[in-house]
């Protein structure tokens, strides 16, 4: 089976056949006998997840007969002592056959993302304004964690991608998938100086650009409803000791589960409120440290911040993890009273009303990690222009400008322009130049640490007096990925 035959195959191609009846007309008045007979297969272009047809003949084959009276011929015959003379019409009948090239087939590109209910609501609204303006259809399909990053590789292996663009959160990821060849160069299709430096660098390998930033976000710190706040007496800490004597109260509030909501099902919401630790308990620097391998999580500095996060583990502030969005409904139905989370919380459906979610630092941080979500190009898509077309659009200020207004979203392009943001948005935009901005650390680093740093976290959850064995596998697996990096 060659590359294109795989495609279809992936794709779900059905081949479709149609064919036009013959039509047949003939004038008695004028004795003109017309004869048309189109033959071929019509095909078309539909979703590719649903199922589409092949491509189009490259001609359409016309034939018309045409019968007409052309002159007469005249015939005398001659009988015993009679003649007759006899005119009679001739005709002459023609063929004409002609080629027809059939319309061009509609386009339709395919977009995964991690994105669905509101942040997904939001990114088609872009997406519409990216096909008004083009004429260019364009489906999106949303994915799990493991449908990126272990599916398109599989797909890419195989030469061939059901994706045309591809939205992704992981720098590390994209330029490895750039490393090998399967996504293509963009270098040329952005102007890098529209971006923070860091948001290219990241996706930048041997000097070529392999994907276009299109979203920013931030993990400000932990969310919180304001009026259950104000019900309990409860104010947001700004020192540690604040912190630990808010989780105290929170623990005797009668109906609480636990003070702090634990977010699972995938990988990175016990990731992310770990690195805030890191950074809050520890140092940005010490964040850098770790994501360029000066230190590992064996090292004394690391050991003491995960020893103030197990030590909140043990004393049951922390809820057993559970599916991350699952437990946005239990903190407005105050299960919980605290969850540390990203910007996107101002659009998640579970929060009933936007105007009573707040939010607080970490107690103490100087930094806070920020990242973004990229837009790459897979080598193998079948509408290479019109994929180019669609990436420009998300990373340039138009397509941003959607999403920004629409909430949840940071724009990385810096011609959009500030009043696009909503008050909740412009709180975080605001708080974030008050601290340094670090990246994430199991994105930066990607690969097999961040397997092993989701599953060795989940581990410490419910287990944390295995912090010794979790330390050493990271610190392992950790030194391997940073010295192949």
């Amino acid at each position: 089976m060659n590359s294109r035959e795989k495609k279809r195959e992936l794709k779900g191609d059905i081949l479709e056949g149609k064919k036009i009846s013959r039509r047949e007309a003939i004038s008695t008045a004028g004795k003109i006998a017309i004869t048309a007979v189109i033959t071929g297969v019509i095909a078309g272009v539909g979703g590719y997840l649903a199922g589409t047809s092949v491509a189009p003949p490259k001609t359409v084959t016309k034939t018309v007969t045409k019968t007409a009276a052309a002159a007469t011929v005249t015939k005398t015959v001659t009988a015993p002592g009679t003649t007759v003379t006899i005119t009679k019409p001739t005709t002459i009948t023609t063929t004409v056959t002609t080629s027809v090239a059939p319309p061009a087939p509609k386009v339709e590109l395919t977009v995964f993302s991690l994105w669905s209910g509101k942040e997904e609501e939001n990114f088609l609204k872009a997406l519409k304004a990216f096909t008004d303006e083009t004429g260019i259809a364009v489906k999106h399909v949303p994915q799990t964690t493991e449908g990126l990053m272990i599916g398109l590789p599989t797909q890419f292996a195989a030469g061939a991608s059901v994706a045309d663009v591809v939205v992704a959160p992981w720098p590390a990821w994209i330029k490895e998938l750039g490393k090998e060849g399967h996504i293509i160069e963009v270098t040329d299709l952005i102007d890098p100086s529209k971006y923070p430096p860091s948001y290219v660098e990241l996706v930048t390998a041997d000097g070529k650009i392999y994907a276009a930033p299109f979203k920013a976000w931030a993990k400000p710190g932990f969310w919180y409803k304001k009026s259950f706040f104000e019900k309990h007496g409860l104010t947001p800490p700004k020192t540690w000791s604040e912190f630990l004597d808010l989780l105290e109260k929170l623990k005797k509030i009668p109906g609480i589960e636990a003070p702090i909501a634990s977010g699972d099902g995938v990988g990175w919401p016990l990731s992310d409120v770990t690195e805030a630790f890191i950074i809050g308990r520890g140092s940005p620097d010490l964040q850098r440290d770790l994501i360029e391998g000066k230190v590992t999580f064996t090292d004394s500095k690391v050991r003491a911040v995960f020893e103030d996060l197990v030590d909140l583990l043990k004393k049951g502030y922390f809820s057993v993890p559970d599916e991350w969005t699952a437990q946005i409904d239990k903190l407005w139905a105050e299960k919980y009273g605290i969850y540390f989370m990203g910007n996107w919380m101002t659009t998640m459906p579970q929060v009933k009303d936007v105007k009573d979610l707040g939010f607080f630092p970490f107690p103490e941080t100087k930094g806070v990690v920020a990242g973004g979500d990229w837009v790459i190009i897979p080598k193998y898509t079948e509408h290479l222009e019109e994929a180019k077309k669609l990436l420009k659009f998300l990373a340039g200020p138009k397509g941003q400008e959607i999403m920004v207004r629409a909430g949840g979203f940071l724009a990385t392009n810096v011609d959009v322009p500030a009043e696009a943001y909503t008050p909740a948005d412009k709180a975080v935009v605001d708080f974030l130049k008050t601290v340094e901005v670090v990246p994430d650390l199991d994105d930066a680093i990607g690969g097999e640490f961040q397997r092993t740093f989701w599953d060795q976290l989940k581990l410490l959850w419910t287990s944390p007096e295995m912090l010794d064995d979790v330390l050493e596998t990271l610190a392992e697996v950790h030194t391997k990925a940073v010295k192949k990096s």
